[in-house]
C-alpha cells in the first residue's frame, strides 16, 4: 500500500535519514586498507545501540534471502554489487566498497547507501562509483510533483545508456516510511512519463547501483550476497527523499 506522509511526519522521517547518514558516515570514514567487515558492522551496531535505534537488517528474511540476515549493514565490496554480507574480510588496498544501512528510529525508516575505494583507486572504479552519483542526482531531480515514476528511472536509466552501462532491473527504489522495503518500486531505467503519479507526501528510496561489464547477478553461497556474472566491479548510491509543493527534500543528506 502506498501512503502520503503528513508534513510532520516527514519531519520524523528526516530524524531518521539524519540518523542513517551519521552512521554511513561513520562506517565509511573507518572503512580502510586493514580493517575487518566485522568492525564496520560492529561500529553501525554500537550505533544503533547508543541511539535507541532499531536494526531494519538483522532479523529481515525476505524470500531473496536464505536466513535472517544477521548483521545491521550490507558491505559490498567488488564484484559483490548488493546485499554483502560482512563477513571476517580484512579490507585490501584498492577494494571498491558498498555501504548501505537502513534503521528504523521511533518507529520511522530511512535507507541511504554509498560507495567509496580504500587505499589506491583504479580509474575506472571511480568512474563506476561517480555514475552512480550522477544518476543519483538525476533521479532526486526528476522527483517532483507533477511527474512520473517513469520520469525518474528514465532519468537514472539516461545516465548508465550515455556510458554505455547495462542496469539490472531486479532491484531498484522503493517506498521507505514505517518499513524499510515498500511500494511503490522504482526501477533503474524505464520510460518517462509513464506509472504512477507523484503527489507530495511520497517518500522512497532512489537507489541507482551499476555494474561495469554486466547486468547480470548470482547469490553467493553465503546465501544473501549478489555477485556479478562476469566478476566486474559494481557501485551502488542511495538516498530516502521525500516529495514536497517545494521540491525532492533529501531526508538521509549526509553532512560530508
Amino acid at each position: 500500500m502506498i501512503e502520503l506522509r503528513t508534513p510532520s511526519e516527514i519531519v520524523e522521517l528526516q530524524t531518521a535519514g539524519a540518523f542513517v547518514g551519521r552512521v554511513l558516515e561513520a562506517t565509511r570514514d573507518a572503512a580502510a586498507v586493514g580493517v575487518n567487515t566485522l568492525e564496520l558492522d560492529a561500529l553501525a551496531h554500537d550505533m544503533i545501540r547508543a541511539e535507541g535505534a532499531e536494526s531494519c537488517y538483522i532479523d529481515y528474511h525476505p524470500s531473496f534471502g536464505a536466513s535472517p540476515f544477521g548483521k545491521v549493514i550490507c558491505i559490498s565490496v567488488n564484484d559483490a554489487v548488493l546485499h554483502g554480507l560482512p563477513h571476517d574480510y580484512v579490507l585490501q588496498d584498492g577494494d571498491l566498497v558498498s555501504l548501505d544501512f537502513a534503521a528504523s528510529v521511533n518507529g520511522w525508516v530511512s535507507d541511504s547507501a554509498l560507495s567509496i575505494v580504500v587505499g589506491t583507486p583504479r580509474p575506472e572504479d571511480l568512474k563506476i562509483i561517480e555514475l552512480t552519483e550522477v544518476a543519483l542526482a538525476a533521479g532526486i531531480a526528476a522527483a517532483t510533483v507533477g511527474n512520473k515514476i517513469g520520469d525518474i528511472s528514465a532519468a537514472i536509466g539516461d545516465v548508465a545508456h550515455a556510458s554505455r552501462i547495462k542496469v539490472n532491473m531486479d532491484f531498484g527504489g522503493h517506498g521507505v516510511g514505517r518499513v524499510m522495503h515498500g511500494d511503490p518500486h522504482i526501477p533503474n531505467d524505464g520510460r518517462a512519463h509513464r506509472g504512477l503519479p507523484l503527489r507530495a507526501g511520497l517518500v522512497f528510496a532512489v537507489e541507482p547501483w551499476f555494474m561495469l561489464g554486466t547486468d547480470k547477478i548470482y547469490t553467493d553461497a553465503d546465501g544473501w550476497t549478489l555477485r556479478s556474472r562476469d566478476g566486474s566491479r559494481g557501485a551502488h548510491s542511495e538516498h530516502t527523499i521525500a516529495i514536497t509543493e517545494d521540491g525532492p527534500l533529501v531526508l538521509s543528506a549526509r553532512s560530508s
